[in-house]
């Protein structure tokens, strides 16, 4: 804390010191007593800080030398340490009790006491400081010892270490009779319980002074060093957090007579099963038949247990008893049926009385198998989204080709001829696919989106009258707002396409009638809010919450429902897009959604919106003036490119139609090819974006070396946003988004142009 300080205060001299030396060089004199009087005042806050910061430490060091002074007397060895573990101050107790005058840090005054008291002080201060204080008591050779540490402030901790009876040692996993080790990384001893030394002996540092033969075999007989010589015991490993792992072993029974062991062995905190070479049951612990369940019994084979090996259990058996298996350690889907569990087994071979047996060791893998399924959906869900991105590309080139010729047969026809219906059907069917490649490319989160300022009360006025139509009249429809609703930034398209879709959901899941609610808030988050393996990070939002009360949504069904493609619709009548389409366009536009659901109760979705700042409304602002009205007729050289032939065809011809002059190419390098002509004068380029060989911004960088007055029209069947820090470095370039009408393309060229 004291180092903070001062580098604070060294901080603010130095910019105090600059800004002098820039005053005193500046040439401007009113610039010049600016400056010294910033300076002025950063030396007063300066003077202020250090002094603040003195009596901060004076008050400091008082409490420190009132506590040190009550600790003098204290028949309690103490000590005073700062957050690194050095020793500022002790009292005589703790001289008489560890006999290390010389030792500077508390991990060193501890030595000779404590296997790895570094471990062990490092635990306890870090509980200290999230706290204020932390106790723990510690078996040594000995009475045990409590060790007791009070955060003082954030560089000065107090430490008591003293004895206590052993009747007043806690009674746990760690004290329960049965002989057991905790373990480090690098095999360093750091706890041995009261069977354990009784077992060994005396106090062992490392697992080599325990076990001849490294590594210890879970789950088989291990020979060990005790006080009485070698023996055998029967050893079953758990984690123990942050690295450590706990040994459990028990002596083995005399006379080779293992099944005895196993029956003490039913206090084991592992999960241990007794596998014939056959696949029958032999024994089993308490631990494995709470894991396990009632269908754990003896003489019940392990392929009735478990399953998803992938090859017969039989063999797995065998080769691990023939010595041929090569990875010991499988996961396996219990066949119970109240719950999915999955269990890690490893397998150990053991010889009991000349005869071959297996010892099946038992983890709960549950949450494993959960966390690598997350990871699997995750990358089919990034498989599907590049699918989806790259067929709507390929659509979108179809879609252009199919609606841009229609365009131009209407314009030879009126609304009297016979073929006009036709081609406005065409026209129709082909905006709705258009939609539907608009709906995948909001999955995959590729489209392109026009973020703007979003009043969602003025959004929802301008859709109620639209939703009441959808629901019907047997569903009543309720909107609440806010009265305090800040804006948000959203392509209101695209909203407003979300909230239908959850609307329309929410009308099929009350078939026989029913209410929706709409409400919107504004909520503000303190802290990171954690939901659905998603943080949202502190900060104002508007929310949007649509709700029902219809059949609600099953348990195994939740983790789908923003799965492309899936529905409990019927057949025919949903295309599994709406709510998957809905969570692509939310995240895009930097929000959040969440589903709470209850079978019988209803379905509640609510989405997460960052607020915006309200500025203050510009005065004196001048009015636009009114658009002029478009040429029927331009004039202007177009250089086109684009690689798909029937594209190309009619841009061309819808660009000619419109007076133009236009030059076509078929790729990036055809179109420098024509470009090296100088006495060519090119007004614009329309290029697509992705082309075999040298990509859109490519070319048209290099084309705007020789010719910088040259303006971009770039158009694509992907989304904006897979470009858009490409084309933000060319100047004067705009995006149009394919498929386009043949309007939307000689409007855009005559914007550039104008």
């Amino acid at each position: 804390m004291a180092g903070k300080a001062q580098g604070r205060l060294r901080l603010l001299l130095l910019v105090a010191f600059a800004v002098t030396v820039f005053a005193l060089i500046s040439p401007n004199r009113s610039l010049t007593l600016g400056l010294l009087s910033v300076a002025m005042t950063l030396l007063v806050m300066s003077g202020a800080f250090w002094i603040l910061n003195a009596r901060a430490r004076a008050v400091r060091s008082a409490g420190l030398d009132a506590v040190a002074l009550f600790m003098a007397k204290d028949a309690t060895p103490g000590f005073i340490t700062t957050s690194e573990g050095t020793i500022t101050s002790r009292n005589a107790a703790s001289l008489d009790t560890f006999a290390k005058p010389e030792a500077e840090t508390l991990t060193a005054a501890l030595g000779d006491t404590l296997a790895n008291p570094g471990s062990i002080l490092f635990r306890l201060q870090q509980r200290a400081q999230a706290s204020g204080s932390a106790q723990e008591d510690i078996a040594v050779r000995g009475p045990p010892l409590r060790i007791s540490v009070q955060n003082m402030a954030q560089d000065a901790f107090v430490w008591r270490i003293e004895q206590v009876e052993r009747r007043q040692m806690p009674r746990g996993p760690e004290t329960n009779g049965l002989p057991m080790v905790m373990v480090g990384r690098n095999d360093t001893v750091l706890y041995m319980n009261d069977g354990a030394r009784a077992l060994i002996g005396s106090r062992a540092k490392s697992l080599e002074k325990i076990f001849p033969s490294l590594p210890v075999q879970q789950g088989s007989l291990n020979e060990i060093t005790t006080a009485e010589g070698r023996q055998k015991v029967l050893v079953a490993e758990t984690p123990g957090g942050a690295g450590r792992r706990a040994l459990y072993f028990l002596p083995g029974p005399a006379g080779g007579d293992l099944q005895q062991g196993w029956q003490v062995f039913q206090d084991m905190p592992v999960p241990l099963i007794k596998v014939a070479p056959d696949g029958s049951v032999q024994s089993y612990n308490r631990m494995a038949s709470k894991l396990i369940g009632v269908q754990l019994a003896e003489e019940v084979h392990l392929s009735q247990l478990m399953e998803g090996l992938g090859r017969s259990i039989a063999d797995w058996l065998a080769d691990t008893v023939a010595g041929r298996l090569a990875q010991k350690s499988e996961f396996l889907r219990l066949t119970r049926t109240d719950k999915e569990v999955f269990v890690q087994v490893t397998l150990n071979r053991i010889t009991e009385e000349g005869e071959p047996s297996l010892i099946a060791v038992l983890n709960d893998a549950t949450e494993l198998k959960s966390l690598e399924a997350q990871f699997v959906q995750s990358q089919k869900m990034q498989a599907i989204g590049q699918l989806a991105g790259g067929v709507a590309h390929d659509f979108n080139n179809l879609l252009t080709a199919i609606a841009g010729h229609c365009d131009l047969l209407l314009l030879r026809h009126d609304q009297g001829d016979p073929d006009y219906g036709d081609l406005v059907q065409i026209n129709q069917n082909a905006n709705r696919a258009a939609a539907l490649v608009g709906q995948l490319l909001a999955f995959s989160r590729k489209q392109t989106l026009r973020p703007e300022t979003v009043d969602m009360r003025d959004t929802m006025a301008d859709l109620t009258h639209l939703l009441n139509r959808l629901v019907g009249e047997k569903i009543t429809l309720t909107l609440s707002h806010d009265p305090v609703l800040k804006p948000i930034r959203a392509d209101k398209r695209q909203l407003e396409q979300v909230l239908m879709n959850l609307v329309v959901n929410a009308r099929d899941a009350m078939p026989a009638g029913g209410e929706i609610k709409i409400l919107t808030e504004c909520v503000t988050l303190e802290k990171p809010m954690s939901r659905d393996r998603v943080s949202v990070p502190p900060g104002e939002y508007v929310t949007v919450t649509v709700s029902d009360d219809g059949a609600g949504i099953a348990p195994e069904k939740r983790q789908k429902v923003f799965e492309p493609f899936y529905t409990t619709k019927r057949t025919g009548e949903g295309t599994g897009l709406g709510l998957s389409t809905a969570y692509g366009i939310i995240k895009q536009t930097g929000g959040f959604i969440f589903m709470d659901s209850e079978l019988g109760t209803g379905t509640v979705f609510t989405l997460y919106f960052p607020a915006l700042e309200v500025s203050a409304p510009a005065q004196n602002r001048i009015p636009k003036a009114a658009a002029p009205s478009r040429a029927k007729h331009d004039d202007g050289v177009i250089l086109l490119v684009e690689d798909e032939a029937p594209v190309r065809a009619f841009a061309s011809r819808a660009l000619r139609l419109r007076g133009y002059t236009v030059l076509e190419a078929e790729s990036a390098e055809a179109a420098l090819k024509t470009l090296e002509d100088d006495a060519l004068a090119i007004d614009v380029f329309v290029t697509d974006v992705v082309m075999p060989g040298m990509d859109g911004p490519s070319w048209v960088r290099e084309a705007l070396k020789n010719r910088p007055d040259v303006r971009v029209v770039f158009v694509s069947g992907y989304a904006e946003g897979s470009f858009d820090e490409a084309q933000t470095k060319i100047p004067n370039s705009v995006f149009l988004p394919k498929p386009f009408s043949l309007s939307d393309l000689t409007d855009t060229v005559h914007d550039q142009l104008h």
